[in-house]
């Protein structure tokens, strides 16, 4: 018979041991629960529905292994099959926690977050204090983005377990995205009072610093991070972040190197003292660290676009090109890449490859204003005046109050022998905003042909302008 004082290390063992034999032993309620829960946090469902039908055979009035397999039936989208389930407990221990906790579980898992929401403000009338209501009702607001009313749920779970990080990171996240920064500066520092040498906590206080840009104050907090946890990668590296927007390259290049002492070498950090190094003038080891940032990890567009920018701010063109093609090939649905691409094709002199890359990077979600003027000017290069106008008019979708796409539009209506529409193009420029007349000069300033309009634009300029 199981010794109910056994270790779940041991009655793990022992069952392992019983599913090689053909023999049946006998465990505690409590034992099975242990194991089911052992399989499940490692992801070994099957394992785990086998121990719960032998506890539920060896103990089928065992509530506990009920409540395990609502669990395990939510989790496999069995809601009906959950709820026939949860009505048999009811009967018996209608006041049960975990019952209010599994009936929220199916609730949020049909979407109806308001209605688990219900049940478990319900549950807190019978356990006000129950740290699992707490963070259930927490996650339930983040769902439905009320990060105002998580915040003090998640509260309640530090207040009653200083060590649950996990509910630290969704407070801190909730003043973040309101934008209560002092707010959580406040809170965290109260934490603080009372658990000094949390460096998880001084790490989350120097964010909330560097977000107001108060840089002194973050190095600070990330330094109390270090000295309570002197292998925290993560305080390093952002305390690297920091001395790197203050200039001080050749620390932050050493706080980023801290992060390799104990923890494998991240692109991100690669990719950091990669930046140090070129500000530094060290440009071979800006290369070999970009260099490491793609081969680490060939997905980070960050690493493509920083290498391919240090060869075409270089002059090197050619390795430019060569580099974003293979960012590309791994992935040619990137916007960023086709606009790095555009570049230097135009660089290159290539204009219809140029032009291709623009076009490519805007369908895929690049509706930058600068991206559009780009195009536009490549388009005036191969005169396809037609297709400028097209663009033009796809650009002032996404950039209705700009006025600089109104008066190229007019210069390019007055090459396509449209007076009318130039003219009319012109004075909607001028009422929207006279000072983007520059636009006009800039695209237009050695074409001859259009002398008329520039006259008529002379014109229409307010009285005491340039």
């Amino acid at each position: 018979m199981g010794n109910p004082n056994e270790h779940p290390e041991q009655a793990i063992r022992k069952f392992e041991s019983m599913l090689q034999t053909d023999d049946v032993y006998f465990f505690d309620s409590e034992d099975f629960e242990e194991i089911i829960h052992h399989y499940l946090g490692e992801g070994k469902t099957l394992l785990a529905k086998r121990a719960l039908e032998m506890g539920k055979a060896q103990h089928p009035q065992a509530i506990e292994l009920k409540f395990l397999e609502i669990e395990i039936l939510v989790s496999e989208d069995k809601l009906d099959q959950a709820r026939i389930l949860i009505e048999e407990i009811e009967i018996f221990d209608p006041m049960n926690e975990e019952l209010f906790i599994q009936k929220a579980n199916i609730l949020s898992k049909s979407d109806d977050h308001k209605g688990a929401i219900d049940i478990l403000n319900k549950a807190l009338e019978f356990c006000p204090e129950s740290f699992d209501v707490h963070s259930l009702l927490g996650l339930e607001y983040l769902y439905l983005d009320a990060f105002e009313e998580a915040i003090p749920h998640f509260a309640t779970c530090l207040a009653l377990d200083s060590t649950d990080y996990a509910s630290m990171y969704n407070l801190v996240y909730c003043y973040e995205f309101t934008e209560g920064y002092e707010e959580a500066i406040s809170y965290l520092n109260t934490y603080l009072e009372q658990n000094p040498y949390s460096e998880v906590a001084w790490h989350q206080l120097g964010k909330m610093y560097v977000a107001l840009e108060k840089f002194q104050e973050a190095l600070a907090a990330f330094d109390f991070a270090i000295i309570s946890d002197d292998r925290f990668s993560g305080a390093y590296y952002e305390k690297g972040y920091i001395l790197e927007k203050l200039g001080r390259y050749n620390e932050a290049i050493e706080n980023y190197e801290f992060c390799f002492e104990w923890d494998a070498p991240t692109p991100q950090a690669y990719l950091r003292i990669g930046y140090c190094h070129q500000k530094l003038g060290n440009h071979s080891l800006a290369e070999q660290y970009f260099y490491k940032t793609v081969h680490l990890d060939p997905l980070l567009d960050k690493g493509w676009l920083a290498l391919t920018k240090y060869y075409f701010v270089s002059g090197d063109l050619l390795k430019a090109q060569e580099h974003i093609n293979k960012a590309l090939n791994i992935d040619g649905e990137n916007a960023l890449y086709w606009r790095r691409a555009a570049h230097i094709y135009h660089s290159l002199g290539e204009i219809e490859k140029a032009d291709y890359a623009f076009e490519q990077s805007i369908e895929l979600g690049n509706f930058e204003f600068n991206s559009y003027l780009k195009w536009i000017s490549i388009q005036l290069e191969q005169k396809d005046y037609s297709r400028a106008i097209e663009c033009l008019l796809e650009a002032l979708e996404h950039h209705p109050e700009e006025a600089a796409l109104l008066f190229i539009k007019s210069g390019i209506h007055a090459l396509l022998d449209e007076r009318d529409e130039a003219q009319n193009t012109l004075c909607q420029a001028m009422r929207l905003d006279s000072s983007a007349a520059d636009y006009f000069y800039f695209y237009f300033e050695e074409m001859s042909e259009l002398d008329w309009l520039k006259s008529y634009l002379e014109k229409k300029k307010p009285s005491g302008s340039a």
